[in-house]
């Protein structure tokens, strides 16, 4: 066979072994609905009182709560009567799952940018600024009973998807797949600060919830996706600005700042962070455990960390792991309890509190470390619960149907003051 034979057989294998790499198919699928860049950067705005339908994360500031909608923004109630609080605006904030707050400015994340929102008035919200391209692209949850159509990051952000017929070549065995946010609740993940917020530089911080992915200390925003971990400086909000961005793992999920430490809940365990220089976070150790969702709250010497099985944290066991951090250089466990679907705790002066998600609330005294399991002090079970925030004697709690708020003052007869109730 010569030369020219041989040329002309390559090209015509060729031909046929990429036409068997690819076939023309119609099927159903997930197709993309974009709101434009310019849409998304001037949609922000403060609407009507809107019912909660989906909530996420709760965030605490100057007797005001801030509740996510999940992907669409911020309801604000006023709970200075925390026995009957009052929903009075919702800002609409596209792509919105997590907050923080410092000196009456509301840093929210908007799908791929950062938005610096202005409360000082608050019968006046305003948008005070917006960093560009922050965030790594996001994906809204889709239906998982259909494949997921091509996404274009040119034609702007997805907001929702339509089930299409749609006809395209694709690669055998080669489905197109784009993957979301965790949708294991409401976020997941996600995503805290705890009992108590920072106060420095006479600066005025609020209290998340053990599911939060941002948080502030000083003059800093530190905020993590699914790998890294974000330092933003806020000095002013007006000239906010990334400083760096730290590679920290894989499957990166809650922050919890505790004195001169943040620590980090991973899917695979918890990382621990010396931010005495907040502009320049440094590794300091770890724990590892089995694969699970894992938020953290910290007191004293011991970290409380939540494991939960099953959706996409893993297939593992449901529990409370309690860690001995009084050397921080050497993380211990010194406790498991089993639990049956953990998602967010909080803690005040020893005081425990685990949402066990259909399972309810459940209060520990975790005074003795070794001994919580059998110091449970109560149980609400007619709640499905996500996440709590502890303070002063009040704790305010988002669960599936909506927010409850508890009087602990008395551990002896805890009393619900108040709920707003999700309208089906």
């Amino acid at each position: 066979m010569n030369l020219k034979s041989i040329f002309f057989l390559f090209i015509v294998t060729s031909f046929f072994t990429s036409c068997d790499d690819k076939i023309i198919e119609t099927y159903v699928a997930n197709v993309p609905v974009y709101i434009t860049y310019e849409e998304l950067r001037s949609s922000v705005q403060v609407e009507s009182v809107r019912a909660l339908e989906n909530p996420g994360k709760i965030y605490f500031y100057n007797d005001f709560l801030f509740i996510n909608e999940y992907l669409k923004g911020i309801h604000v109630i006023d709970n200075s009567d925390v026995s009957s609080p009052q929903n009075i605006a919702f800002i609409n904030i596209p792509g919105n799952v997590d907050i923080s707050i410092k000196d009456d400015i509301v840093y929210a994340d908007s799908y791929v940018d950062l938005v610096a929102i202005d409360i000082s008035d608050i019968n006046n919200i305003t948008q005070a600024n917006r960093l560009l391209d922050i965030f790594p692209y996001i994906l809204p949850p889709y239906d998982i009973n259909y494949r997921v159509d091509e996404v274009n990051h040119d034609k702007g952000v997805v907001v929702s998807w339509e089930l299409k017929k749609i006809t395209r070549e694709v690669e055998l065995n080669n489905y197109p797949f784009y993957p979301g946010y965790e949708d294991v609740y409401y976020m997941e993940q996600s995503y805290s600060t705890g009992v108590s917020g920072y106060s420095a530089n006479a600066s005025s911080f609020g209290v998340g919830g053990s599911m939060a992915r941002f948080t502030a200390k000083g003059n800093v925003l530190y905020t993590i996706d699914s790998y890294d971990l974000k330092v933003i400086d806020i000095e002013d909000y007006k000239n906010m600005s990334l400083i760096k961005s730290l590679y920290v793992g894989w499957n990166i999920e809650t922050l919890f700042p505790s004195g001169d430490y943040l620590f980090i809940g991973s899917q695979n365990g918890m990382l621990i962070y010396n931010i005495s220089n907040p502009i320049n976070p440094i590794y300091i150790s770890d724990y590892w455990h089995i694969t699970s969702c894992d938020p953290v709250v910290v007191e004293g010497n011991y970290a409380y960390v939540t494991l939960r099985s099953g959706n996409l944290c893993g297939e593992t066991s449901d529990q409370l792991d309690v860690i001995d951090i009084s050397n921080i250089e050497e993380p211990e466990l010194v406790n498991s309890i089993s639990l049956t679907e953990p998602y967010g705790l909080g803690i005040d002066n020893s005081i425990l509190f685990v949402c066990d998600g259909s399972a309810g609330l459940k209060i520990y005294d975790a005074s003795d470390v070794e001994d919580i399991a059998n110091n449970i002090i109560a149980t609400f079970s007619d709640i499905e619960t996500y996440d709590v925030i502890p303070v002063n004697g009040v704790l305010m709690l988002i669960g599936d149907d909506g927010l409850y708020q508890y009087d602990y003052s008395d551990l002896t007869d805890i009393q619900l003051l108040s709920s707003i109730v999700i309208s089906n």
